[in-house]
């Protein structure tokens, strides 16, 4: 057993030891919830409980992040250092280094914010680094896959196309609130685009030993279906996500209520139903 597929292996155990903490604390006090989580809601890909089970593991970690005086800023950069090396890591077909590098910047992405909002520190220029941080360390993970993939055109593609989907629903997101509009709800968000990665990267390490001990070059039969599953359910989202946006936009300069604070295609699909008014075909187009 090499020593990446040892530390995948314990970093399993530890993932089920902190669930199976969690389930007793569902069975004593019910569930841990969080207005963040609240807002932010599940989705078909990552359930809302799973969200929860994350806060709950890091928010102690938080709080002792706070007591040791590290501030949010701190955490981010070693976020991007720690996704820097993962790229490294897959660049050279190291898939179990490159997913714990991958997990523990994922880790510290979520800490920061738990850190600046328990300190009293958040700020909106801490907001904009970590989108920063953010993107970037996407880009490492999924170009360090390119790399690796340069000897086959068709996964390098598949993984470029992946990388587009997951820019382009967080681009999304940042146009919604531009326009003052509130985000559309959709699959592949940040968190689940990194569980999904992260645990392709993670199961191939298991499986290559297995499946491709024989073969001159190691695919990665779970990396190539994440990526699979990120390119697709991404791209699918970011044109829905596009599509709502430009629709609520249509309906605010036609007039009708604010937008804002609810769902915008919904109220607006609504009022356009309450108003008995036939739109033109021009209204239509977005």
């Amino acid at each position: 057993m090499t020593r990446e597929v040892e530390m995948i292996l314990w970093s399993a155990l530890a993932v089920a030891l902190l669930a199976s903490a969690y389930g007793v604390r569902l069975a004593v006090k019910g569930r841990a919830r969080f207005d963040r989580i609240d807002r932010q809601g599940g989705s078909r890909l990552l359930s809302k409980g799973a969200m929860e089970l994350g806060h709950w593991i890091l928010e102690p970690v938080s709080r002792f992040f706070v007591f040791l005086r590290i501030t949010p800023n701190s955490v981010s950069w070693a976020s991007l250092g720690f996704g820097f090396v993962a790229g490294v890591c897959l660049a050279l077909g190291h898939f179990g280094f490159g997913a714990i590098c991958a997990t523990i910047s994922g880790l510290l992405d979520s800490v920061d914010g738990m850190v600046a909002r328990i300190s009293g520190v958040a700020s909106d220029a801490g907001e904009v680094l970590d989108a920063a941080v953010d993107r970037y360390v996407e880009f490492f993970f999924l170009s360090g896959l390119v790399l690796y993939y340069r000897e086959m055109p068709l996964l390098q593609l598949l993984t470029l196309l992946a990388l587009l989907g997951s820019f382009m629903v967080s681009y999304s997101t940042t146009k919604a609130e531009a326009l003052n509009l509130e985000p559309p709800k959709g699959s592949m968000r940040r968190p689940e685009r990194a569980v999904y990665l992260i645990s392709g990267a993670a199961l191939s390490t298991v499986t290559i030993p297995l499946l491709e001990v024989n073969r001159g070059f190691s695919v990665g039969y779970p990396m190539v279906m994440a990526l699979l599953l990120v390119a697709i359910v991404a791209n699918v989202s970011s044109i829905a996500r596009f599509w709502s946006i430009a629709k609520a936009v249509r309906c605010r300069e036609k007039g009708f209520t604010d937008t804002r604070k609810s769902a915008p295609v919904k109220m607006c699909a609504a009022e356009e139903r309450g108003s008995q008014t036939k739109p033109r075909a021009a209204d239509l187009r977005l």
